[in-house]
């Protein structure tokens, strides 16, 4: 008799565990924002927190997550040159660079260069103050948006995931039937798939909390003079640099153009080439019977 009921015992803690992990996420939350169900809801009284109001508030502001983003634009006399100073200070406070965009000054653009760094949250006001130094500040703006509850709420579903993962496994080792243990692996599986999930949404979320990212862009005022002339020196001046500028886009556009043009000689003979032979194919030849008779010397008829 005892025999009969292994299995039906089985499979009803089984279902009895699929349906506490269905609930548990909610059961979880319930106990992080300190709801016991013993008194009907009300939430747990706690003893008050030694240095007063003032440390519990200080003791809940550190526990916030926060993600923090900025842009910082500065000018500086060599964009390239400072933007490997602020890959520097990034570094030496322990962060990195996770972009890195330089352009060269040209005679009509000046020179820029764009950093992507990432930077430990502890370190970002020392390392914003020394980015600071580097040239004159533009514009400097700065986002941080609070993320504790989603991250609470990723802890407490991986929590419960993975204390409903481990009595899968419990039930798994004490299964007697074939259909307990399919069902049970099937389970577990999709469990532990949960759990990978969610912990990589985890721990992504981390590191935008422990690295805030700032952009840094470094630019300079330094470019070529205006070449608009103002007198008439300078006018021909600017002419002889239009027809020189002139002359070599010409020269350049021939050199291009070169190859296609000998191509197209080439084809050209070609197509031609055969279309006198075909010509010459299709001539008529005369024909011995029909050639006039040369004239008799003597004056008489034509021979026949």
């Amino acid at each position: 008799m005892r025999r009969r009921l292994a299995p039906a015992a089985a499979a009803a803690a089984l279902a009895a565990l699929l349906l506490a992990g269905c609930t548990a996420g909610g059961s979880e939350s319930d106990r992080m924002t300190g709801m016991d169900s013993s008194t009907g809801g009300a939430p747990e009284m706690h003893a008050p927190v030694e240095g007063g109001a003032e440390g519990g508030g200080e003791q809940q502001q550190a526990d916030r997550s926060v993600i923090t983003t900025g842009w910082v634009s500065i000018s500086v006399h060599d964009p390239i040159a400072s933007a490997e100073e602020a890959a520097d200070v990034a570094e030496r406070a322990g962060g990195r660079v996770d972009h890195r965009t330089e352009n060269p000054g040209t005679d009509t653009q000046p020179a820029s260069a764009s950093l992507t760094l990432r930077i430990p949250s502890d370190e970002l006001d020392v390392v914003v103050d020394e980015l600071r130094s580097l040239g004159e500040v533009n514009s400097v703006t700065m986002n941080a948006t609070d993320v504790t509850e989603q991250r609470q709420d990723l802890d407490a579903r991986i929590a419960a995931l993975t204390a409903s993962t481990d009595r899968l496994r419990e039930l798994l080792a004490t299964a007697t039937s074939i259909a307990d243990l399919i069902a049970i692996e099937s389970e577990l599986t999709t469990r532990q798939s949960e759990v990978d999930s969610l912990t990589q949404q985890r721990d992504s979320l981390v590191d935008q909390i422990d690295f805030s990212t700032i952009t840094v862009d470094f630019v300079t005022d330094d470019v070529a003079p205006d070449p608009t002339p103002d007198d008439f020196w300078s006018g021909v001046v600017a002419g002889w640099n239009a027809l020189v500028a002139f002359a070599r886009f010409v020269g350049t556009a021939f050199g291009v153009m070169l190859p296609w043009i000998g191509a197209a000689l080439v084809a050209g003979a070609v197509v031609i080439g055969i279309v006198i032979l075909a010509t010459r194919g299709r001539r008529p030849r005369p024909d011995a019977a029909t050639a006039p008779t040369p004239p008799n010397p003597q004056g008489g008829e034509p021979q026949a």
